[in-house]
């Protein structure tokens, strides 16, 4: 090993061991914070869950996958055709949530996650009438208000509670369906950040991204939760605009801009998705130049969405401050920012891993680096503009004050954005183990709710 390999080694274990560290710290800093004052609302911060070792039907298949997932996964990335790989990744991913999510068993695992008091299966019945259900929507978000809403239904605009109505609707009906629903449509997520990297960057990344995407300690959160179906539809935005700008499609641009109007209403602070979307466009906009008719169909499709709801009767911007409102009623206006401004980052560490902290390391320094003569440099350049711009709206979100806790969920769709900066890094099966050894440990460790 050269020295300059071994120099660049020695600094991805110092980035790793900080990632550690800050875990750490927002583990035993919580835990006094919680035992004296009980002000975090967490049960074993940094995370909304609880300690309970268990073993589950799950199990076997979760280790399975983890041991092939390692010793195959990037030699399939690099030598499958890509038609082939993008589905070959979208099923290995929903094979990895889904055997994960497994080992809590279907019931507790699947079944019942949507169906709590907090979820969205709770008020299936209140939009009979979905036009009226629309037009009162923002009368029930304070708490103080007539039938408030629970929590995830006055945390979100009503196109996340709707989906689970027209699924009720089209006969897939409770928990079990919901559960299915958000586990394969947010494996897709994978495929997308996989489109939108070979597009900006190029095909060799992605490829090594690839395994990165699959086995990313997040599939942990993505089963099941409203918050990778939210992650998918935000990653296909941009991964459709990353093909409009590069293929110069105005049917693309488009299928894009429809899908960015769906996720400001699926989630309020999935706007900052925006930011990510603007990192595309520098990246790409020689294309937009060539072709400025490009953001004609995207603007056009980012205005249904919105206008669709506003004639309906619901009003965004009144919505958000009145959750702003609801938010400060509730745990989030007990909760310290002083904690969880930097535990969140701690949790972001716990879903995307310790090889992703190695691979930020690396993409600063691909930013930083003036060095020409290193093979892909500027596909690696591109890789990392991307990155920092998911990075940045993360960082965002949590400077806002309303992410405070349930980050490691509520990050989903910024935090697969992390991950492709682990095509950065060499020798991709020892972080690879890593990776899989800790989603397995938080899944039979800890039990996750939200």
């Amino acid at each position: 090993m050269t020295r300059s390999l071994r120099r660049d080694l020695r600094r991805d274990l110092y980035a790793v061991g900080a990632a550690a560290l800050l875990v750490t710290a927002a583990v035993l800093a919580g835990r006094h914070i919680q035992d004296t004052s009980r002000t975090l609302f967490v049960s074993w911060p940094p995370l909304l869950a609880s300690w309970g070792p268990h073993l589950g039907p799950g199990t076997p298949a979760a280790v399975l996958l983890a041991i092939a997932g390692v010793a195959y996964g990037p030699t399939l990335a690099a030598r499958l055709p890509w038609r082939t790989l993008l589905p070959v990744t979208w099923a290995a991913a929903t094979a990895w949530i889904f055997s994960l999510a497994l080992i809590d068993g279907w019931d507790r695992g699947i079944a019942r996650r949507l169906t709590t008091r907090y979820e969205y299966l709770q008020v299936i019945d209140r939009f009979d009438d979905i036009p009226a259900a629309l037009r009162d929507f923002t009368q029930h978000i304070l708490l103080d208000s007539p039938d408030n809403w629970p929590a995830h239904i006055a945390g979100h605009p009503p196109a996340a509670t709707l989906t689970f109505v027209l699924l009720d609707r089209i006969g897939l009906r409770g928990g079990g369906w919901a559960g299915m629903w958000c586990v394969t449509v947010g494996a897709t997520a994978c495929v997308a950040v996989l489109v939108a990297v070979r597009a900006l960057a190029d095909e060799t990344l992605a490829r090594r991204a690839a395994p990165f995407l699959v086995l990313a300690p997040a599939a942990v959160w993505m089963g099941t939760s409203a918050d990778a179906y939210f992650a998918a539809v935000a990653a296909w935005a941009v991964a459709l605009l990353a093909l409009a700008v590069t293929r110069r499609s105005l049917w693309w641009s488009g299928a894009s801009g429809l899908l960015f109007g769906l996720t400001c209403y699926l989630s309020y602070g999935l706007t900052l998705v925006a930011l990510i979307a603007a990192a595309v466009l520098l990246l790409r906009r020689h294309g937009i130049r060539e072709r400025p008719v490009l953001l004609m169909p995207l603007l056009a499709g980012v205005a249904v969405v919105p206008a669709a709801f506003t004639l309906a009767g619901f009003d965004w911007w009144e919505a958000y401050h009145l959750l702003v409102t609801r938010y400060h009623q509730g745990a989030g206006g007990i909760r310290p920012y002083g904690y969880w401004v930097w535990a969140n980052l701690a949790c972001t560490v716990l879903i995307t891993g310790l090889a992703t902290a190695a691979g930020l390391r690396r993409t600063g320094a691909a930013l930083l680096s003036r060095r020409t003569d290193r093979p892909h440099r500027a596909a690696e350049l591109r890789l990392a503009l991307l990155v920092s711009a998911a990075l940045l709206a993360l960082l965002v979100a949590d400077l806002s004050g309303m992410s405070k806790a349930e980050t490691e969920r509520i990050w989903l769709p910024f935090a697969l954005w992390l991950l492709p900066s682990c095509a950065l890094l060499p020798h991709p099966r020892a972080w690879l183990t890593g990776q899989v050894v800790l989603a397995l440990l938080l899944n039979h460790l800890l039990l996750t709710g939200w």
